[in-house]
C-alpha cells in the first residue's frame, strides 16, 4: 500500500422507521474511511501522481470494507459515493487527485459494475470536521429515490497533515421515497443515466 494509513473506520447505519412508519426492509448504509498521511502537506507539487495511485488502492480497499460491513455481495449494492477531506495543510487538489482519476475503476470492480458516475465531494477542514458523502444509484443517475447522503465524522481526523477518504455504499435508496422518477426495478443500466 502506497498510503500511510493511520486508521480505518467502518460505520454502518440502518434506518428501521421514518416519521413513525416502518421502513421494510430497513435502509442500510455503510461507510469505510481511511485517515492517511498527506505526502504533499504544506507543499505545492505540480505532479500529484502518488495521490492518484493512492486513490486507486483506497478505492479497492475501502469498497471491500464497506460491502463487507453490509454483509452482502458487491453486486447487491444499489448506490455509492465517495468523498475526501484534507487537513489544514492540504489543498483541495490533493482530495481531487485521490478521488477522480483512478478511484472509480476499483470501486466498480468490487461491485461488479456501476454505469453511473460515482458522486463525490471534497473539502478542507480541521480535526473533527464533518464530511458529507453524496450518494447516487450506481447504474442509473436518474433514480431519484437514491439521491441521498451520509454524514461522517471522526473525532481526531483529519489532522493538519492528513487526508480523510471515504467510500459509502447502500443496499437501497432513501427510506420511504415518494418524489417520483425512475424506480430501481425499471432501470436499464446501459448509459449510466437510465
Amino acid at each position: 500500500m502506497k498510503a500511510t494509513i493511520r486508521k480505518i473506520v467502518t460505520i454502518t447505519e440502518e434506518v428501521a422507521t421514518e416519521m413513525g412508519r416502518p421502513v421494510d426492509p430497513p435502509t442500510r448504509r455503510a461507510a469505510a474511511i481511511a485517515v492517511i498521511a498527506n505526502p504533499f502537506a504544506s507543499t505545492y507539487a505540480e505532479d500529484l501522481t502518488p495521490l492518484i495511485e493512492i486513490g486507486e488502492e483506497l478505492g479497492a480497499l475501502l469498497t471491500a470494507r464497506a460491502v463487507a460491513a453490509l454483509g452482502i455481495d458487491g453486486s447487491r449494492v444499489q448506490s455509492y459515493g465517495k468523498a475526501a477531506a484534507v487537513g489544514e495543510n492540504g489543498e483541495l487538489e490533493h482530495a481531487a487527485a485521490i478521488l477522480h482519476p483512478k478511484m472509480g475503476a476499483p470501486v466498480r470492480a468490487a461491485l461488479g459494475g456501476g454505469a453511473a458516475l460515482v458522486p463525490s465531494s471534497k473539502k478542507r477542514c480541521g480535526v473533527g470536521g464533518t464530511l458529507d458523502v453524496p450518494l447516487g444509484h450506481k447504474d442509473a443517475a436518474y433514480v431519484r429515490s437514491h439521491f441521498d447522503g451520509m454524514e461522517i465524522r471522526i473525532a481526531d481526523a483529519p489532522r493538519a497533515d492528513e487526508i480523510m477518504v471515504a467510500i459509502v455504499v447502500t443496499d437501497s435508496g432513501r427510506p420511504l421515497p415518494r418524489v417520483g422518477g425512475l424506480k430501481h426495478d425499471e432501470i436499464k443500466g446501459e448509459d449510466g443515466l437510465r
